[in-house]
């Protein structure tokens, strides 16, 4: 599921950072790597079939943004006229941005040789082209009315049960990426009735997280553009003040302001392999000092997740930070850890993954000085969006799951996330369900495995979350029935013949925790099955009560407020 790897040429892994030393001319060292590193994301069979990626058989000698019937990013769709040639690869792949500004891959591959094989093997993809099979079950999945989009409206309910789970393969697995295309003219997200909706700013940055500083400041990192911006809003209509708060980061994601309070320090910022800080003071337009290195390595690789979200616990004390999968359903994975299981164990957490797949599909605690290392909870495939909620104290992710068992299977999920806790990944999904890929080889996890609290349609990619509460005297406060409830962005994926997400939800609360029940509140962002002309990353609660949701396809943040 994304970050927006349904938009790159090649979503390579970055566990070839750490690969050892080996000949750049020997395409089959490459293939090993791509087999456990890029598969999730591309194939390298004559049918070219793209998953999230585009396939790359005959890549090499293919136009940039070349493949028929799969839709590019814009910025590899500005390098058409370019062909990949090996030089080409090998360019892109050592700075994907500098290559193609604005592009969302995730990862580099900055040694040379490493470089090498993997162009070496691409190049080796080549021959005559087959046709692709054609799917033996989309049928089954268009008769089912699960999260089709086109049902979509303000106040439709959604309840999904883990007891009417469907089989896995119960239909063919979709490689169905959405196609961004302009906005309508006049045509705005739809809001419930009493609600209305105005365009807040546009980000031409098209940042994906937003985090409110004490003083009402909205702060948005950009992964691609590798910077942290400052919206200021008077009065909350629209944002009358942007500035660039830090440039040339290392691909920023999560950030969160310490201490706790209404006079922070620092702006915490988790890069893709690396935490730092920046001195804040409240009203702080542009960061008055450099990056200090508070964690200076997350993993040896980086992965094709490669978010990285943080908070704070609610007395300051613990930085969680969220890291997601290595790869779909730990591919490449040994079969045993290093040492004795029970030992691993001991030391990494229940559940923990090993390999390629160390310190990935978990949170990770530690102090605010970035010392004292320690599993939280594991096997949360890609906990991209995380939050503390700010009555219970309890910490939230919002997982995406894992792909290709079908339309509507597994659930995302969002979840309150217990200490020491295992939530299944790789090996189980929703509670005790085994992943048939993996059938057999964890039975002594099966009743260990703690069930998510709300259960949202399959290939939703839920990202960013509030509570809602509006400061007393607010001027456009929500109705007091929305007190507590949790707004979430379902970002939409790619795996799923249906579209489905390109939404905000309210999800049901009951003291604090979800009723398993949730509502579409904004939608309308969906043209059809294959086309979306937004993608919702990220809400929050303004001073005066509106709700804000960042689209970071186009860059649009909209104000949702009561009329």
């Amino acid at each position: 599921m994304p970050f927006a790897h349904a938009r790159q040429l090649l979503c390579l892994i970055a566990t070839l950072a750490v690969a050892p030393a080996w000949a750049a001319d020997e395409p089959a060292i490459g293939k090993r790597y791509f087999d456990s590193n890029c598969a999730m994301c591309h194939t390298a069979t004559p049918d070219q079939r793209a998953l999230m990626g585009p396939g790359l058989f005959n890549v090499q000698g293919r136009k940039v943004a070349g493949l028929d019937g799969f839709g590019y990013s814009a910025a590899l769709s500005k390098l058409s006229g370019r062909t990949w040639t090996a030089a080409e690869l090998d360019r892109f792949l050592r700075d994907p941005a500098a290559f193609a500004p604005g592009t969302t891959m995730p990862v580099n591959v900055p040694d040379p040789a490493q470089r090498a094989a993997l162009v070496t093997y691409l190049a080796s993809l080549s021959g005559r082209v087959t046709a692709e099979a054609a799917p033996a079950a989309v049928a089954a999945a268009a008769t089912d009315p699960r999260g089709n989009w086109s049902e979509d409206a303000p106040g439709r309910i959604h309840e999904l049960k883990a007891s009417d789970l469907p089989r896995p393969f119960a239909t063919e697995s979709a490689s169905n990426g959405p196609r961004t295309v302009p906005r309508p003219d006049g045509v705005t997200p739809q809001v419930p009735e009493g609600f209305k909706v105005n365009l807040w700013a546009t980000d031409p940055d098209r940042g994906r997280v937003m985090v409110k500083a004490p003083n009402g400041d909205i702060f948005i990192s950009s992964t691609p553009k590798r910077l942290v911006k400052v919206f200021r809003s008077t009065q909350g209509e629209t944002a009358e003040v942007v500035s660039t708060f830090a440039a040339g980061m290392d691909r920023p994601f999560g950030m969160a302001f310490w201490p706790n309070g209404a006079h922070p320090q620092y702006l915490y910022v988790a890069f893709v392999n690396s935490i730092v800080r920046y001195p804040y003071r409240n009203g702080d337009l542009v960061a008055t000092g450099g990056p200090e290195v508070v964690v200076p390595t997350l993993t040896a690789a980086v992965g094709a997740h490669s978010s990285r979200t943080l908070v704070f616990s609610a007395d300051g004390k613990t930085m969680y930070l969220s890291i997601g999968s290595a790869t779909n359903v730990a591919d490449g994975m040994p079969p045993e850890p290093p040492e004795p299981m029970a030992q691993w164990e001991a030391k990494q957490g229940m559940g923990a993954a090993w390999g390629g797949e160390l310190d990935h599909a978990l949170v990770i605690a530690f102090d605010p000085d970035g010392r004292n290392k320690r599993s939280f909870a594991t096997g949360l495939r890609n906990c991209v969006g995380m939050y503390l909620h700010p009555r219970s104290g309890d910490l939230f992710c919002s997982v995406n799951e894992r792909d290709l068992l079908g339309d509507n299977l597994p659930p995302d999920y969002l979840t309150r996330v217990k200490p020491g806790a295992f939530y299944g990944w790789p090996w189980y999904y929703i509670g005790a369900n085994e992943d048939p890929r993996l059938k057999g080889q964890r039975p002594d996890l099966k009743d260990k495995v703690t069930a998510p609290d709300l259960l949202i349609n399959a290939h939703s990619a839920p990202l960013g979350m509030v509570m809602y509460a509006a400061p007393a005297g607010a001027r456009a406060a929500f109705a007091p029935a929305y007190d507590g409830d949790m707004f979430l962005a379902l970002h939409g994926s790619w795996n799923r013949h249906t579209r489905t997400g390109s939404k905000v939800v309210r999800v049901f609360m009951k003291g604090g925790v979800p009723t398993g029940r949730y509502q579409d509140f904004v939608t309308g962002f969906v043209a059809s099955d294959k086309e979306v002309w937004g993608r919702p990353s990220a809400v929050i609660v303004q001073d005066d009560g509106s709700l804000l949701v960042d689209d970071d396809v186009t860059g649009e943040i909209w104000r949702i407020a009561p009329r």
